[in-house]
């Protein structure tokens, strides 16, 4: 495949930056890299040269990723993404560290490892796109790689159109601001570096946020603590397949020793009640739980943070979705990013029977021993989910 996006049939992609996006080009204007890192992990080999040409291909189907900062808007004449070969040296390197320069592009970018164990890593700035934009541009490049016709998601929407299409929906009172909680992982000054924390657990239960977040609750050094969970907009028009930044997000209090059950009740009945969508109708300037301006982002110094936790479920992968003739994906998860006001963020995926999570935090004494700690406490609770439960009436 050697097709060659045109002038004609790439720069006509352009929309609108959302409210969602302007808030992440805030949090980036704190230093913090704001971006996405989907790791496909297999056996076999990808060849570069191919590579290339597939990114062409999906870029002509999903221009989303080919977009630049043009005042008020993305508009699609940013250079493709790159393909880098990188060597087997762990997700320490450079290519894994480095920002994202949304203004002058490319705001996505590949690094193959060919080897023992084959890794694609695929970066985007979470300014211009999502989990589960960047998922579908990424199955399209291995749809190229096998000859296939990509699905594309050509659609300029963003939030606005998402909000029409949730239909009326009830306002909700902002979350309480809380003062900055104690750090779980670690004591002491904080590095600027991330620190991630990989765990493959062989149990696929249901409601994993919620046991993931009652595991994070046992760890509280105080009584309470704060939950973001992230939450695809697209659900209220599944159809419409936009490569934007469309996560919104539910805020729920933690309890110290919450049970599951409490915490999976609350999330669905967010859902319910469309608090997704609630949310982006408020003044974040005056009602942002977190932070007010970007003084205040600034001013948060790693030690105390106003939310305990990020947890993001990214649902089933096929892995059938990344397989070629050449290469058998055995793996796919994230790096996830730093946020200025939450101590951590854990993703997790489901893989067959397993559940493949990564946890990101920041770098700082006694950080790695308590997340691997943390982790093992996930790990029970997803293991032990089909036993009976002592609390259940």
């Amino acid at each position: 495949m050697t097709t060659t996006p045109t002038a004609e049939s790439v720069r006509p992609y352009t929309r609108r930056i959302s409210q969602i996006e302007r808030g992440y080009l805030n949090a980036a204007a704190t230093g913090t890299p704001q971006l996405i890192q989907m790791v496909v992990e297999g056996e076999g080999h990808i060849d570069p040269d191919a590579l290339r040409d597939a990114v062409r291909v999906a870029c002509l189907a999903g221009p989303g990723l080919t977009v630049r900062r043009r005042g008020a808007a993305w508009r699609a004449d940013g250079p493709l993404p790159p393909v880098v070969e990188i060597p087997s040296s762990g997700f320490g390197s450079p290519f894994h560290l480095r920002d994202i320069d949304v203004v002058t592009g490319p705001v996505c970018e590949l690094g193959l490892t060919n080897g023992p164990v084959t890794r694609l890593t695929v970066r985007a700035s979470h300014i211009v796109t999502d989990g589960r934009g960047l998922r579908q541009w990424i199955a399209d490049v291995f749809r190229a790689l096998r000859g296939e016709e990509p699905v594309g998601a050509a659609s300029t929407a963003d939030d606005t159109h998402f909000r029409t299409a949730a239909g009326k929906v009830a306002s909700a009172p902002p979350p309480v601001r809380l003062e900055g909680l104690p750090a779980v992982l670690g004591e002491g000054p904080a590095h600027g570096t991330p620190l991630w924390i990989r765990r493959r657990v062989a149990a696929c239960p249901s409601a994993v946020t919620a046991r993931v977040a009652a595991a994070v609750s046992r760890r509280l050094p105080t009584g309470s603590g704060r939950l973001v969970v992230p939450v695809d907009l697209r659900r209220h028009d599944p159809g419409v397949r936009s490569s934007a930044n469309l996560t919104s997000q539910v805020v729920l209090d933690l309890r110290q020793d919450d049970h599951w059950k409490r915490l999976h009740g609350q999330i669905v009945g967010a859902l319910l009640r469309k608090r997704d969508v609630a949310v982006l109708e408020r003044d974040f300037l005056r009602s942002n739980p977190f932070a007010n301006s970007l003084r205040e982002a600034q001013d948060l110094d790693g030690t105390r943070f106003p939310c305990t936790a990020i947890i993001s479920d990214h649902g089933r992968v096929e892995t059938d979705d990344h397989r070629t003739p050449w290469f058998t994906p055995t793996g796919f998860f994230t790096l996830p990013m730093l946020v200025p006001y939450a101590e951590m963020f854990i993703s997790a995926f489901r893989i067959g029977d397993e559940t493949e999570l990564t946890l990101a935090c920041r770098e700082r004494p006694g950080a790695r021993a308590a997340a691997q700690a943390l982790l093992d406490d996930v790990e029970d609770a997803l293991l032990t989910a089909d036993r009976p439960d002592p609390q259940a009436s």
